[in-house]
Formats: structure tokens, C-alpha cells, sequence
């Protein structure tokens, strides 16, 4: 038979599953009653307050939860996603940099505190950290991904390149990524890449619109005003604003008249 304390962690549970944030909160309250120290419940606690934008409740929880059990990485993470959202970057730094100096190899707090990095601007230390996390699994698609997007930011585009294509070696079927890697083929130059990713991307998802403009851009670069109709066209079928619309009809009949 059931505790009570048992009963009100499965109600907490129950209520956190259905998004129902108050009610999981005060549950999870009422197990702290018989188990007031218990961290994995003040970090739910503060999920809860969190999920509800109570952020002063979601801080107090949190650092209770740290002050338990200093290596929480979930709680790290939960923490400096409410700093982040309150635009606390550096608070959010600060607490990272911490948390990765007490635990080196924890890749996922790494990983944050590469991203508030990049936030801030902060390139150099952003990549460090990936570099890092790279090395101690060097199959880290995410890594490979951030440190593309980075590389583009600050113009290294064979540099992007070659991550990106890091990531096409392991996942073949998201458009998103055919995408980005064919915008930095375009931006080095490379526009037989260029156009080769953007195909790739409407063959993984026919209904990814922004490859068909781009194929549209390409082919008119390249005087190839017949294949540049026919994805202009192509994008015109989708739902697009007015005046998007016009700008695009415009063009078609422009490099008709060419033709």
C-alpha cells in the first residue's frame, strides 16, 4: 500500500506530465514535507516554477537544489535557462563556467556554455569549449553543428563547410541542414555545391520552400533562366505574403523576356 509520500510524488508526477504546473508544484511541495532535502524534488520544485514564469520561486529552488547536491548538471542548465530568458547572460556565464570547472567532462554543460558564449559574442571561447567537447566525443554531431554555425558567423566558410558536411556524413534526411551547408557553399563561392545541397533539401522535404527561392537565385546567377523559372514557379506555390508574391512574378517576367 501506498505512503502518503508516495501518493503525493505520483500526483506530482501526474499533474508535471500534463502541464498542469501549479498543481504539480504544490504536489511536489507536499513530498518535501517528509523529505525536505531531497534535491531531485527542489529541482522539480523549481521546473514547475520555471514552466510557470515564476522565476524568483524557479531561482530559490534551484540554488536550494545546488546548495544539496552541487552536482546537479540538470539543474545547472535549468537555472541558467531563467537567467537567460531574463537576459542575465552573464549571470548565466558566470554559473556555467562554474559548473563546467567543478565537472570538465560533462559535454552537455559544455555545450550550454558554449552557446551563451556565442550570445555574448564571445567566438573564440564558444569554439574552445566545442573543441573540448570534441574531444572527448568525437562524434558530437552537435558540436560539429555549432562550430559550423560559428565558422559562418565570423566568415570561415570552408572552415563551416567541412563541419556541416561533418554532420551530412551521419543525417541524410533533414532539409534544414542541406540548407545552411548550401548557404555556406554559396557564400565561398561554390555555387555547384550551392545548388546541389539545396536539391538535396527539397528531396528530404518537398515542402521546404526557402531551397526553391534560392534555386530560383542560383539559376538566374548562372544565366540559366529555364531552370530558374521552373523553381521560382515552384516557390510561388506555396504560401507566400503578397508582396513576396509580386517581387517573385516580377522577376520571372523579367528573365522571360530575356529568354
Amino acid at each position: 500500500m501506498e505512503n502518503e509520500t508516495d501518493t503525493n510524488l505520483k500526483k506530482a508526477l501526474d499533474y508535471f506530465k500534463a502541464a498542469d504546473y501549479e498543481n504539480a508544484a504544490d504536489a511536489f511541495i507536499s513530498v518535501l514535507e517528509n523529505d525536505n532535502n531531497n534535491p531531485n524534488i527542489l529541482n522539480n520544485i523549481g521546473l514547475c516554477y520555471s514552466k510557470l514564469a515564476k522565476d524568483d520561486l524557479a531561482v530559490e529552488y534551484f540554488m536550494r537544489t545546488l546548495s544539496i547536491n552541487p552536482k546537479s548538471v540538470q539543474t545547472y542548465i535549468n537555472l541558467s535557462d531563467v537567467y537567460f530568458r531574463n537576459k542575465n547572460i552573464i549571470d548565466a556565464i558566470n554559473l556555467l563556467e562554474n559548473a563546467v570547472t567543478l565537472m570538465p567532462k560533462e559535454i552537455a554543460l559544455k555545450h550550454y556554455l558554449s552557446r551563451f558564449y556565442f550570445e555574448d559574442c564571445r567566438y573564440d571561447l564558444a569554439m574552445t569549449q566545442l573543441f573540448e567537447i570534441l574531444d572527448i566525443d568525437s562524434d558530437n554531431l552537435d558540436a560539429y553543428w555549432d562550430l559550423g554555425n560559428i565558422q559562418f558567423e565570423l566568415g570561415d566558410y570552408d572552415s563551416a563547410v567541412d563541419n556541416y558536411e561533418n554532420v551530412l556524413e551521419k543525417i541524410t534526411d533533414n532539409a534544414v541542414l542541406y540548407y545552411q551547408t548550401a548557404i555556406a557553399y554559396e557564400a565561398n563561392d561554390n555555387m555547384d555545391k550551392a545548388i546541389s545541397n539545396h536539391l538535396k533539401a527539397i528531396s528530404v522535404n518537398e515542402n521546404f520552400h526557402p531551397s526553391y527561392k534560392k534555386l530560383g537565385i542560383l539559376f538566374m546567377a548562372r544565366n540559366d533562366n529555364e531552370s530558374a523559372i521552373e523553381y521560382f514557379e515552384d516557390y510561388l506555390n506555396f504560401d507566400l505574403p503578397d508582396d513576396e508574391k509580386k517581387t517573385i512574378n516580377d522577376i520571372i517576367n523579367r528573365i522571360s523576356k530575356q529568354s
